[in-house]
């Protein structure tokens, strides 16, 4: 019969080669590892729960990357790990923790299955995470040899606390007197043969998964559903655990711990979160397990399914004989399932950048942020993702949590020991976040008010300047070397003249930023340092319509990976949510880079001067990256989709431009400011989107296959475009 079997998976915010924190670093109020594997071991055992299991590569964190390579790495691991084969909360408990492990010379991102001082198992990790964002093949190899063990000889440190010479490695499954466990590795699932599929078919009645997935917008939906359809077919208990903040890189990982049972949801934790540790619980009854995998053609395949797995038995029953009526009814519902909650794209750009920013921020030992502040939409939804991480750390700070009340603490220059605790986000804003406008001649005063009025609704220190004497310098330098005077487009000048004068203002507000950033909080009374945001959105760096060392040309970027068209869906969710009607004015404006003199018949404006739509330039980065299409392909996507209102040779035209000015501009994504990675059509250069940075712009081959095409295909928008002059 079935028994009550209370499980744990864990969300930590780990940092990478954060082994241990809190006795060992000049900050003291700093938590490492180590502490938060401890700590949700502990708070798993509060609960009842007989198996817990944590993020990928827990111990280490997963963003180490090269560091895998080294012998310190390891060695650190095994030390981090007799610590928690000593921790007395981990008794009578089946404790799952992530670590790479070296075997016959060979690194492995693995799982370490402990119970009572004893290692069961280590579970390599069969199939690599290797595109995208995930270089894991780098560093790791598979385990390649399915459903098969080898000894794996333990470092002494570990033999002195366990009494083992060796453990097996390998694919195998746990065993334990009512039940048995598999470990199905974050990619692993996603595989077309899935491991969960044979291990459910060898008797296999708990599934954990440990991962290290980031955020990006729209992606959640994608791993739930994979995971309630693994236990949906096959019936089971679905634990999946995942790694939440920024651990050293441009990746958020959003957390979402969650647990399923036969295809249903039975308890979730949060996506966007400044907990450090969060344990999702849930008591469930295994005989809902066997009831669901009575179906005679699943039986049929089990009875059938030749190669049974290696068992690793614990001597120990994980559920307790209960009735339903002895379980505590708020223990996740008992069971029930519930419809998965999921923040709407304009709540992940407002949550999953604030969190990646507070983490950044405590962890990188500065003071605040500064951002340049224009006027326009894009440093307006910049200073509102700041304005949403004061919120975050207000709530948090509210709700008693002491790790963020210390950071708060401390970036705020408040001593340690002071009863200073952010409740106000205006309040706290106004001490970590710092704007300014920084004006010329070619800027409105309709953009000035909005900055100003930016920075009052949200609390932040706004400065207010004019630049003109430091660019009329500069223009006058050069005149006085070179003899000519370059002039703007509006004044009869050359394109060349024209861009040259505008990058100039660029490039000025690059350097001013950074002399602020440094000198503001000695202004205020202040220690410390600023960290300088940047405000290009991903569409412009795709076209590269942005200078090179301006204002991109910052330390971090919290929108460099979300487009135009996300960002303004966000400025329209955040006017309401967080209260901010100044918003809509940034809504309504036209977008511009105000770097030219404003005429009766002439006013700058970004999409003019691109040459296309931020709508369109979504598309072609998709099309592009998502898709893999090169300008041909491209072009004959779009003839089916854009035919019917614009003819094969507009479609042609666009196509070619988008084409070259990418090509032409590449060159500025070497020296891209880092960004949250929210879009997986980033043009990220060496860190996501590996590709040349020089091409041969003119694309002549491809170009006159796209021209020839385009001759022979009808015009299908000749006849909406009549209808619509009648």
């Amino acid at each position: 019969m079935g028994g009550f079997i209370t499980v744990a998976t864990c969300t930590l915010n780990q940092h990478a080669l954060d082994f241990e924190g809190k006795a060992h670093t000049r900050i003291p109020t700093h938590a490492g590892n180590l502490e938060r594997i401890l700590k949700s071991i502990k708070i798993a055992k509060e609960r009842g729960a007989t198996l817990r299991i944590g993020p990928e590569l827990e111990i280490t964190g997963y963003g180490c990357q090269d560091h895998f390579l080294e012998g310190d790495t390891h060695l650190h691991s095994w030390q981090v790990l007799v610590k928690i084969l000593e921790c007395e909360d981990a008794r009578d408990m089946i404790v799952d923790v992530g670590m790479p492990v070296v075997h016959k010379n060979v690194i492995y991102n693995a799982r370490v299955i402990l119970f009572n001082k004893k290692i069961l198992l280590i579970r390599p990790k069969m199939w690599l995470a290797n595109d995208g964002n995930y270089r894991e093949l780098r560093w790791f190899s598979p385990w390649m040899k399915h459903k098969q063990t080898e000894e794996h000889y333990l470092p002494k440190m570990i033999a002195d606390v366990t009494g083992q010479v060796t453990c097996p490695i390998g694919h195998a499954v746990v065993s334990t007197q009512d039940t048995s466990i598999g470990v199905e590795l974050c990619e692993e699932l996603f595989t077309p043969a899935a491991p969960h599929i044979d291990m459910a078919l060898d008797g296999v009645e708990i599934f954990t998964n440990s991962s290290g997935s980031h955020h990006e917008l729209r992606k959640l939906s994608t791993r739930i559903n994979l995971i309630k359809e693994a236990t949906l077919k096959s019936g089971g208990l679905y634990l999946y655990a995942n790694q939440q903040g920024c651990d050293g890189d441009r990746l958020y990982y959003d957390g979402c711990s969650f647990i399923t049972l036969n295809g249903q949801v039975i308890a979730q934790g949060s996506q966007f979160s400044l907990n450090e540790v969060e344990v999702v619980s849930a008591t469930v009854d295994l005989q809902r397990i066997r009831a669901h995998r009575t179906w005679s053609s699943r039986s049929l395949q089990a009875a059938g399914n030749q190669a049974a797995f290696q068992r690793c038995r614990a001597d120990v029953r994980l559920g307790k004989e209960l009735n339903y009526a002895d379980v505590d009814s708020d223990d996740n519902e008992n069971e029930h399932s519930r419809e998965f909650k999921y923040n709407l794209p304009a709540e992940e750009v407002a949550y999953g950048p604030a969190c990646w920013l507070w983490d950044y921020l405590r962890r990188s030992n500065t003071s605040g942020y500064f951002v340049p502040l224009s006027g326009g939409i894009d440093s307006c939804a910049t200073a509102t993702i700041v304005y949403s991480m004061c919120r975050l750390v207000v709530t948090a700070a509210t709700e008693g949590n002491e790790q963020v009340i210390k950071d708060a603490r401390r970036i705020t220059g408040e001593p340690a020991d002071s009863n200073y605790v952010p409740v106000d986000p205006r309040e706290f804003c106004g001490r970590i976040f710092h704007t300014c406008y920084m004006g010329t001649k070619n800027s409105s005063k309709e953009t000035r008010k909005r900055a100003k009025d930016l920075a009052e609704a949200i609390g932040a220190y706004h400065t207010d300047l004019n630049m003109d004497a430091c660019v009329d310098a500069i223009h006058t330098l050069f005149t006085l070397v070179t003899g000519k005077k370059p002039e703007y487009k509006v004044h009869g000048g050359s394109q060349g003249e024209n861009l040259a004068l505008q990058n100039i203002q660029a490039r000025l507000r690059m350097l001013l930023a950074y002399l602020f950033a440094q000198l503001l909080p000695w202004v205020r009374g202040k220690t410390g340092a600023l960290l300088v945001l940047g405000s290009a959105n991903v569409d412009e760096a795709l076209r590269g319509y942005f200078t090179k060392y301006d204002c991109s040309a910052a330390d971090i970027n919290p929108i460099g990976s979300i487009s135009k068209v996300d960002l303004k869906r966000f400025i329209a969710w955040a006017r309401d949510a967080f209260e901010l009607p100044i918003l809509e004015e940034f809504l309504e404006a036209t977008p511009t880079a105000e770097l030219e003199p404003t005429t009766e018949d002439y006013v700058q404006s970004d999409e003019i001067d691109m040459g296309m739509t931020y709508q369109e330039l979504s598309v072609y980065g998709r099309l592009r990256k998502q898709e893999k299409m090169g300008p041909y392909s491209m072009f004959v996507k779009l003839t089916s989709e854009w035919g019917s209102r614009l003819s094969p040779v507009e479609i042609a035209d666009k196509v070619k431009r988008f084409f070259f000015y990418y090509a032409i501009n590449r060159h500025k994504m070497t020296t891209l400011t880092p960004s949250y990675h929210a879009e997986a059509y980033s043009p990220d250069d060496n860190r996501f989107d590996l590709r040349p940075f020089l091409y041969p712009a003119r694309f002549q081959w491809q170009f006159r296959a796209i021209d020839e095409k385009a001759s022979k295909i009808p015009d299908r928008s000749h006849a909406a475009k009549e209808a619509k002059k009648e």
